[in-house]
């Protein structure tokens, strides 16, 4: 029983750490914060993906394609490129939660090096586009910012930071370690053929193609269909739940304005170490008119920390739902170390470019 706790402590400390930081500060402004339904569909929109994606791994789709990538040449340049332009295409979130299954799924030496240069890049193929990361779609909507404007601002960051993470990817080194006579389980086509209609159609409903009503209906399609698929993280849902009713208090707490661009990009690039780089957009708007510095200060602040993004938290979480708990530790400590080794760069970037 100890052992249990002291494991889950282990395991699930952000969620503690953010329940904590949610119940001090209602406790400070003497108020729970209220939840309105915009804050919840984004919730529910990751659920269904994450069912959907349970579902596609429960066909043991994701073996097979691994086992496919395996014997090809140039895996890390590969997934590179894959990673940037789905993140770019479908948004960071959704890009890390498809592809880090299948490179969880693969047997090769640095496999945790390929899972942490999938997750960064896919932070600078989303940050080109206004819809790639929320707090993207937030500026680009809250400024009324045109398409062009926004990526011209940004293109340099992504670009940039996309030729460093290609060199960095000619340092890893991967050879497959599956035995021979290792057996891959079958592919359930069929399964695989309705979770892969499941996943794109949920993917449209994301990108606002197709109807929000749609989703309650797939959901109670898979309830009945295939209730094992429900199996997933709830308690990363809860937490993605505190964390915006935290980013409501802190709103409440903070009252200033700040207009000089280098103050912006520092604060909020730190402030995202701490409180994640979405709320740190909903609180900073308010207080400043110099979007550019927050647009590039939110993206740069992405990196680092496990909290710094929501897309870092999800890498965390798939990851250890993937491996005991013995090499969590090794994981955490070089997505950090390469986080702010990005987050280094991502400042010189912008001092030399903005």
């Amino acid at each position: 029983m100890k052992n249990n706790f002291i494991n889950f402590i282990a395991r699930e400390w952000l969620f503690l750490l953010s329940l904590c930081g949610l119940l001090f500060t209602s406790y400070h402004l003497s108020a729970f914060p209220l939840f309105s339904q915009a804050d919840l569909v984004p919730i529910f929109l990751l659920f269904a993906l994450f069912v959907v994606i349970k579902g596609l791994e429960n066909s043991h789709l994701f073996l097979q394609v691994s086992s496919f990538l395996e014997k090809s040449k140039f895996l890390p340049q590969k997934l590179l490129f894959i990673s940037f332009f789905l993140s770019m295409l479908i948004s960071i979130d959704v890009a890390i939660i498809t592809l880090l299954p299948i490179v969880l799924s693969l047997k090769i030496k640095q496999r945790e090096k390929l899972v942490i240069l999938v997750a960064l890049t896919s932070h600078i193929g989303a940050a080109l586009t206004p819809f790639g990361t929320p707090q993207n779609l937030f500026i680009y909507s809250y400024y009324s910012l045109n398409t062009y404007e926004f990526i011209k601002i940004i293109a340099p960051f992504s670009f940039a930071m996309l030729a460093l993470f290609f060199i960095v990817s000619l340092f890893i080194k991967t050879t497959s370690i599956r035995k021979k006579e290792e057996l891959i389980a079958n592919i359930n086509k069929p399964l695989a053929y309705i979770y892969l209609t499941l996943f794109l159609t949920v993917v449209l409903i994301i990108l606002h193609i197709l109807p929000l009503n749609l989703l309650p209906w797939i959901l109670l399609f898979i309830f009945f269909f295939d209730i094992k698929s429900f199996k997933v993280d709830y308690l990363l849902l809860f937490t993605f739940i505190i964390f915006i009713g935290l980013t409501a208090n802190i709103k409440q707490m903070l009252g200033t304005t700040i207009e000089h661009p280098t103050h912006i990009f520092i604060l909020s690039s730190f402030l995202s170490q701490f409180i994640s780089n979405v709320p740190t957009t909903l609180i900073l708007n308010k207080f400043t008119s110099q979007y550019e510095a927050l647009l590039w200060g939110t993206n740069v602040g992405g990196f680092g920390s496990i909290i710094a993004a929501m897309a870092n938290l999800i890498t965390y979480k798939i990851y250890i739902s993937h491996n005991d708990s013995k090499n969590t530790k090794s994981f955490i400590l070089q997505f950090i170390a390469y986080g702010y080794a990005a987050f280094i760069a991502g400042y010189i970037l912008y001092f030399l470019i903005m």
